[in-house]
């Protein structure tokens, strides 16, 4: 049986705290479900960003999408998690991964380490979280008994961690191109992510319950006309031809109903029932989110 669908936007763009409390508002009167924020350098600082949009909505759940664990110390990590979930009320939902941009370690004066170190950073920190939270005499105490935790991340040890620990796993349907310090991402076609959702199942078979799937979506256009639209990222992925781009699972643009019936489709075929967008797609996919919660009710 299917999931229900999950709803989030991650909110990329720092604004001051009057702007940043009626985007919040917004997002939760459009339907969303999860308030999101990321964690690169240049843009909001991710816990007081949440307790700020818990103050201005009362719904929505809010999420880290996802913390770069290589600039964090676990036991610091803990106290902001278990603080933030108290002073949101038991919204929290932590989102974890690795780190991909080179040049932000180097701007905090971090080590950045191999693929593999950071994934054994990560795994350190996921199991000291649960070491310290999960201790009744930790303080300060999260709302919460167990802050739900999303993975985020495609390699095989990745997955294997996800299976291991997460709530939620996260796909970017993207992969980062080789050599970049920047955080350059391309996106994969379906059958890779096929591969890849396959894969986290086969790791995850002896749980009772598998994680709930994420995938960030890209791109959303509602629009009779999707080449304006796609021209942009046409540009910036020069192997990429605009049939392909139309077939992209992180890429929805067309008609609203054709991008109802590819939300569904995302479902069906991956598992994805939990969909995040970026800032700049959140009121282009209302009117999916709003088709597919008229279908349920």
């Amino acid at each position: 049986m299917s999931r229900p669908f999950r709803f989030g936007v991650n909110l990329l763009t720092p604004s001051p705290a009057a702007e940043w409390r009626a985007k919040c508002r917004r997002a939760e009167e459009l339907g969303y479900d999860v308030i999101l924020v990321p964690d690169h350098l240049g843009m909001v600082a991710p816990f007081p960003a949440l307790v700020a949009a818990a103050e201005a909505t009362e719904r929505p759940r809010l999420g880290t999408f996802v913390l770069n664990a290589g600039l964090w110390n676990p036991a610091l990590l803990a106290r902001e998690v278990a603080t933030t979930d108290a002073l949101t009320g038991g919204r929290l939902e932590l989102g974890l991964g690795t780190g991909y941009v080179q040049a932000e370690h180097e701007a905090a004066g971090l080590p950045y380490g191999s693929a593999r170190e950071r994934v054994d950073h990560l795994r350190h920190t996921v199991e000291e979280l649960d070491r310290l939270l999960g201790s009744p005499e930790y303080r300060p105490r999260p709302a919460q008994d167990r802050v739900p935790l999303l993975l985020g991340g495609n390699g095989n040890r990745m997955l294997r961690l996800a299976a291991e620990h997460a709530d939620v796993v996260g796909f970017t349907g993207a992969r980062l191109v080789p050599g970049s310090t920047t955080g350059k991402l391309e996106p994969v076609d379906a059958e890779e992510v096929d591969e890849r959702v396959a894969r986290y199942r086969e790791l995850a078979a002896g749980r009772a319950e598998t994680a709930e799937l994420n995938l960030l979506l890209q791109l959303v256009a509602v629009t009779d006309d999707a080449e304006p639209v796609l021209k942009p990222l046409l540009e910036r992925q020069p192997r990429l031809t605009l049939d392909r781009a139309l077939t992209l699972p992180v890429v929805l643009a067309g008609p609203l109903e054709d991008l109802v019936q590819r939300v569904r489709a995302l479902r069906e075929r991956f598992g994805f029932s939990y969909l995040t967008v970026l800032e700049p797609s959140m009121e282009a996919f209302a009117p999916v989110l709003a088709r597919l919660r008229e279908e349920s009710a």
